[in-house]
């Protein structure tokens, strides 16, 4: 419902009622700070007493996902309505104008963060080729793609094996996939995918500064909990001259 601009935008794919609603502070910090970007939604919204059909808002048009399961991301990507997208998870924050991303997709074919928890278990699955440790999983809750016949393959690649090589994550054939391919591949700064707050606060101003957190705990809340003692401290060293001088407008709240 509602129409979209197909020449690029932001896509969510959120199942059950959690999810949706964490899509939805999702998009409002997307509408926040990227205004004019369209922003599509698939989910099971119908089931879950969602009125998508009065309204699409936050987003700019909403589909239905028939065949829910906990990754329907990976089935649905690329249906996505855009040439250019810019996929988000459902637990990420949009804190600065990230619409100059979609310049990379003028050279390469897709974009994406490196998944920080390289030593855990589930970043050393084998799936069938081994592979340098120097080509980590990319993580895929942050992917810039274009919809070119070459990416939509290797989408529906990763979508028949996703639910055939029996991993739980995803990023285990989604790497493998990527590895083998001739696709080319920008690697995303990490300020384009914040997993941990303690790369926000550490950065100076002169370093990086973020524009996308990738928080797990934005399932379950408002964005932006953090404990009041961490700021204490940050502006207790800042005031002392110790560690960077970090601004604490875009900080979470």
């Amino acid at each position: 419902m509602s129409s979209t601009d197909s020449s690029q935008g932001v896509l969510y794919i959120a199942t059950g009622a959690k999810y949706i609603r964490a899509a939805i502070r999702s998009a409002e910090t997307v509408r926040a700070h990227c205004p004019g970007l369209a922003i599509h939604l698939f989910a099971d919204w119908q089931q879950h007493g969602f009125d998508f059909g009065a309204s699409p808002h936050p987003f700019s048009s909403v589909e239905q996902v028939t065949d829910p399961n906990r990754r329907s991301k990976v089935d649905y990507m690329a249906r996505s309505p855009f040439d250019h997208t810019l996929f988000l998870d459902t637990d990420t924050a949009v804190v600065r104008d990230v619409r100059g991303v979609f310049g990379l997709l003028d050279r390469f074919d897709v974009a994406a963060s490196h998944a920080p928890r390289r030593p855990t278990s589930g970043n050393r699955h084998v799936w069938r080729v081994a592979m340098p440790h120097a080509f980590p999983q990319f993580n895929s809750g942050v992917f810039l793609f274009r919809k070119s016949p070459a990416v939509v393959t290797l989408l529906d690649q990763w979508r028949h094996h996703y639910h055939s090589a029996g991993f739980p994550q995803d990023q285990v054939t989604l790497r493998e996939l990527l590895w083998l391919s001739d696709l080319r591949i920008a690697t995303l700064p990490p300020e384009y995918n914040v997993r941990f707050m303690k790369y926000h606060y550490m950065w100076a101003k002169r370093e990086a500064s973020t524009y996308i957190f990738h928080r797990r705990r934005y399932h379950d809340g408002p964005f932006f909990r953090v404990h009041k003692w961490i700021r204490r401290v940050r502006r207790a060293l800042a005031r002392r001259g110790l560690g960077p001088r970090r601004w604490l407008d875009d900080a979470p709240k």
